[in-house]
């Protein structure tokens, strides 16, 4: 299976403190791929490299086999990429439908607004409600909503679920399934290993700016219990 997003010798930092030192990631297309780690270990500096919100200082990022190394997230959106960033960030003083249309990219048959309101129908209730009203769960609705408007190849989500109800996680995870079972590729940071579990087919680690484990569904399933030490505090 090719790779839609392959990353190779990633070292990235902020001023003279180095936070990646050579991360290599090869995300096949129409999978889920998880990104695991404590705090503090590299997920979302990995992440800002990605998007191109943090210029690496080595190492390559392909996508599709287009070279997207610190290239400005503007262009790294136009080839594919969807974020779904950690906090949310959605525009406070915007309607939930401007939210959505901020940034929206059309294409045949992809997601439209109509279609997020369908996905969430609590978003639809709420579609003429500021950002800053809505409960921190409409929030991660409407983030999750605003980047698949973007209609991406590759859909990255940071923290999806932390911090929110148990039944607003439930929603969101279904969720995630049903855009797997369309065949939406997906990177994944999350602490839930049980949903996670459910969900990716592949596997990554990082400790201290380093991959220190990778594998498919099925290696991390019988490693599962040398992995989960390298997340405990």
């Amino acid at each position: 299976m090719s790779a839609l997003l392959s990353v190779t010798g990633l070292h990235a930092g902020y001023g003279n403190a180095e936070v990646l030192f050579g991360i290599d990631l090869d995300l096949p297309e129409g999978q889920v791929t998880t990104l695991m780690g404590r705090n503090g270990m590299g997920k979302t500096t990995t992440v800002r490299c990605l998007m191109g919100l943090l210029k690496p200082s080595e190492g390559k990022i392909l996508v599709k086999g287009e070279d997207l190394t610190g290239e400005p997230p503007y262009r790294v959106a136009q080839a594919g990429l969807g974020l779904v960033p950690e906090g949310r960030l959605v525009f406070p003083s915007l309607t939930v439908s401007e939210n959505l249309r901020a940034t929206a990219r059309p294409v045949p048959d992809g997601w439209t607004e109509e279609k997020i309101y369908e996905a969430f129908p609590r978003l639809a209730e709420r579609r003429r409600n500021l950002g800053f009203q809505l409960s921190g769960g409409e929030q991660q609705m409407l983030a999750i909503g605003r980047a698949l408007m973007t209609n991406p190849s590759l859909l990255i989500l940071d923290e999806a679920t932390e911090g929110l109800a148990p039944l607003i996680r439930e929603e969101i995870w279904s969720m995630l399934a049903q855009l797997k079972k369309s065949g939406l590729s997906i990177l994944l940071i999350d602490k839930n290993l049980d949903e996670l579990s459910r969900i990716s087919d592949r596997y990554y680690v990082i400790e201290k700016g380093e991959i220190v484990w990778n594998g498919d569904a099925e290696a991390f399933n019988a490693d599962r219990d040398h992995v989960e030490q390298y997340l405990h505090l």
